[in-house]
Parts: structure tokens; sequence; C-alpha cells
């Protein structure tokens, strides 16, 4: 490792999809919950085991799941990365931004 501070992975890009799995993965929790009914005796199916429930809000979560994967193990890539050299002769990486 030539530059300790560079060695971390995390980028913007990301944070961002981490923020978007954390979402879906929420969303799915939000859809899963409900559906109970205000007298204990009553039974309503239907609701208990709704296609929302049942199917849309796992497939969700485990979506939410793969995209925070994602986010974790992706690199950043090559060519953003610029390495120059210093008056000194040292090399010294930086990450290129362009401008808008």
């Amino acid at each position: 490792m030539k530059n300790p501070v560079e060695h971390f992975g995390f980028d913007t890009r990301n944070y961002k999809f981490l923020f978007v799995g954390l979402a879906i993965n929420v969303l799915g929790y939000v859809l899963m919950i409900g559906g109970g009914a205000e007298n204990l005796n009553d039974f309503n199916a239907n609701e208990l085991f709704s296609t929302t429930r049942i199917t849309i809000s796992p497939m969700l979560i485990i979506t939410g799941y793969v995209v925070i994967l994602y986010s974790i193990m992706k690199r950043r890539s090559n060519s953003d990365d610029k390495v120059i050299e210093n008056s000194k002769g040292e090399e010294v990486s930086f990450k290129h931004r362009k401008s808008k």
C-alpha cells in the first residue's frame, strides 16, 4: 500500500448503493407488517396470506440484501485514480473528479 488513506474502498457510489439497499429492505419489511384484527377471535386469511406479504415482500428484502452486498463488494474503478510524482519524486495518488 503506497498511500494508507486510499486503501478504504467506500466512496460516494458505494454509499448510494448501500442506502438504496437499505431503503428497499425497509420497504420490504413495511409491506410485510399489518393485517391485524381488532377482535382476537376474527381470522382473515385473505389479509394474512396476501400476495404482498407472501411473495413481493420477501423478494424485496432479498433484493435489498443483494444490493447491500454489491455496495460492499464493489471496487473503485482504476480510471478514476491518478498517480503523479511530487517534487520529492514520490508517487502520490488522488481521485480525479470530473467537473460538471
